[in-house]
Formats: structure tokens, sequence, C-alpha cells
């Protein structure tokens, strides 16, 4: 259930490659989910792009490209739920990302050019996460898009939040405190 905000200077893409862009990222996207091209892994692949006008962008004190790359200025804020990816699935996110922006605008054969392409992902706690008007856990958003629990990707996402499970509970918090995932047969430990 990623979802990507992208913020970029007014003008820094056409309809064309706003439209490109967003292709290359729902991609992304579906293999974050861990392949789930099911319609269910589409219906979650969000995409938002918001054009910052252009006297709203600083970088180093200044509005012009004085420190600003060749492919431009680009804020990206993926938005992942909490224990989903480990850290080498999020660096592979900063490259993708990173590579689709350079792409896009055209400055594959620049060596720097994505330097001003920022990707800084947001882990939303277990319990925060809502669609039709309900609370949905990630077993639930795992079984919707189609990834199976028994894969090498939930297998992880069992043992950090059995992890957290026994750190809550050892720190004394109340069992029903938010942040565990609610599927009772992925935080027992075996």
């Amino acid at each position: 259930m990623p979802i990507m905000r992208v913020s970029y200077p007014h003008g820094a893409l056409d309809a064309e490659r706003k439209a490109a862009l967003a292709k290359r990222l729902t991609d992304e996207l579906i293999a974050m989910e861990g392949g789930a091209g099911t319609r269910g892994g589409q219906a979650f692949a969000s995409v938002l792009m918001t054009e910052i006008a252009g006297d709203s962008w600083w970088v180093g004190g200044h509005l012009d490209g004085t420190f600003v790359a060749k492919a431009g200025k680009f804020l990206v804020d993926v938005s992942i739920p909490e224990g989903y990816m480990n850290a080498a699935q999020k660096t592979d996110v900063h490259v993708a990302v990173n590579a689709a922006i350079v792409a896009v605008t055209g400055h594959q054969a620049d060596a720097d050019a994505g330097a001003n392409i920022l990707v800084v992902i947001h882990e939303v706690p277990e319990g925060n996460w809502g669609a039709d008007g309900k609370t949905i856990s990630l077993g639930e958003i795992a079984t919707a898009v189609g990834l199976p629990k028994g894969g090498e990707r939930f297998k992880w996402v069992k043992k950090y939040f059995a992890a957290k499970a026994r750190a809550l509970a050892a720190a004394g918090y109340p069992p029903d405190t938010g942040g565990v995932i609610r599927d009772v047969e992925t935080i027992s430990p075996k």
C-alpha cells in the first residue's frame, strides 16, 4: 500500500513527462508490493504530483539553479507500512525513484544529475492505514494485493513484528498498544 508524493518546480514536467514518470513510479510501487500486479495491488498504487511555484523552492538560499543538478529539484515522499521493507529494499526504492526521474528528465548521461532528487521513506505505524472506512493491518494489505504470507517477504515482516511485540511486552506496554500486527499468527513466535 505504498504511496508516492512527488513535488517538483513549476514547469519541470510537461504532461507527457508527468505521465511517463507516473507510469514508472507506479511500476516501482508494484515492485515494492512484492510484485503484486494484481487488481488489488494496482488499486493501492497511488502517485500524487504537486507542482511547486517557482518562487517557493529554495536550494542553498537560491531560487535559481546555483546548487541544482541537471535533473532538477524533486522531493519524493514515499509512505509504506511499518516493517514492510528491510534496509536493502528501501535502498532499491531510492535507486529506482532517482533513476526514473533522471530518465524522464533526459539526463541519464550525467553522472550526478539526480543529486537534488530527494527520496524520503516514511513508515506508517501498523494500525494507522485505513481503507473503505476500516483500519486495515499489514496482513490484510498483503492479502488484498495477493502477496503470499508464506513467501520470503512476509517471513521477514513476521520476524520484525514478533520482535517488536516482544520488546513492547518486555517494556510493559499494554497488549492493545498500536503498532503490532493484529493477525495473531504473524506475531506468535514459533
